[in-house]
């Protein structure tokens, strides 16, 4: 009972809990094997020892989650736990996209190398900073963020969108505006989270990796206008309609929501399948 009890106490939200727990059972495994010597039930005494074990690593693992997501910015969080529903729409021709580009990280993940993610389109001012910045969140979220890089550019480059930014404000995320042409924006989605240097830029910028990284295409200009990525080691097409085709209309800022709230739901349904 009293290593139940222990055990039980990995959900709370406290550290020194957690480690307590992990001592209590390191002490029940050894006990265990003292006790396997002795016993003449050997098979259920070591069933019990692995079952309490893998309850143990069950629930360290929710409580894992639960602490990245408390770290995020609280309307940040409640923005993604509503993304459930459009994760169930996604299309099953675009699951089978966003499933390459996640075994290209499970790849890179089993040999040790980081995944670079290269998010391209046109102008890099919409679509690509909105898949790079979630595609980022998501990999925080899903514990991925150890393998996982991302980054963004264009076959031009203009500037992040002030739209699109301000979209990416609705959802949750912190912004910083430094002013200039080509603002150098600072998107975090947690006080001591990453910082994403986010501005425009063409996708062999000196800032993007410039070899083994997927190139993974938002917009079908893009896609059409480049037939060649150099030093892409995966491509991958996954356009997203332009938010631009309503820039000064009524339904602007839906628009830009819409679009952000897809890209969102795409990318966490893409490192789900790494971690899956």
């Amino acid at each position: 009972m009293w290593i139940v009890l222990q055990t039980q106490a990995v959900v709370k939200k406290d550290f020194l809990l957690v480690h307590r727990s992990a001592l209590a059972v390191a002490i029940v495994i050894l006990l265990g094997a003292v006790a396997l010597k002795r016993t003449r039930n050997k098979a259920l005494l070591s069933s019990l020892l692995s079952n309490m074990l893998f309850q143990y690593q069950v629930k360290v693992k929710l409580y894992s989650k639960t602490q990245v997501t408390s770290l995020m910015y609280p309307a940040l969080s409640s923005y993604i736990r509503e993304l459930k529903a459009g994760i169930a729409s996604i299309p099953a021709e675009r699951k089978q996209q966003l499933k390459k580009i996640a075994l290209y990280v499970r790849a890179k993940k089993q040999s040790g190398e980081p995944a670079n993610l290269i998010f391209i389109c046109t102008h890099n001012s919409r679509r690509s900073h909105m898949g790079q910045i979630w595609a980022a969140t998501a990999a925080s979220y899903h514990g991925a963020d150890d393998n996982i890089q991302t980054f963004s550019g264009g076959t031009e480059a203009t500037a992040f969108n002030p739209r699109a930014v301000a979209a990416i404000e609705r959802t949750g995320f912190k912004v910083s505006h430094p002013g200039g042409d080509n603002p150098h924006y600072q998107v975090t989605f947690a006080d001591n989270g990453l910082k994403m240097e986010c501005f425009s830029k063409i996708y062999d910028d000196d800032f993007n990796p410039q070899e083994n990284f997927a190139a993974v295409m938002t917009c079908s200009q893009a896609d059409e206008n480049c037939p060649f990525i150099p030093g892409a080691a995966l491509r991958v097409s996954i356009p997203y309609e332009d938010p631009k085709v309503a820039d000064g209309t009524e339904v602007e800022a839906a628009k830009y929501d819409e679009r952000c709230r897809q890209i969102a739901a795409e990318m966490f349904y893409l490192v789900s399948q790494v971690k899956a």
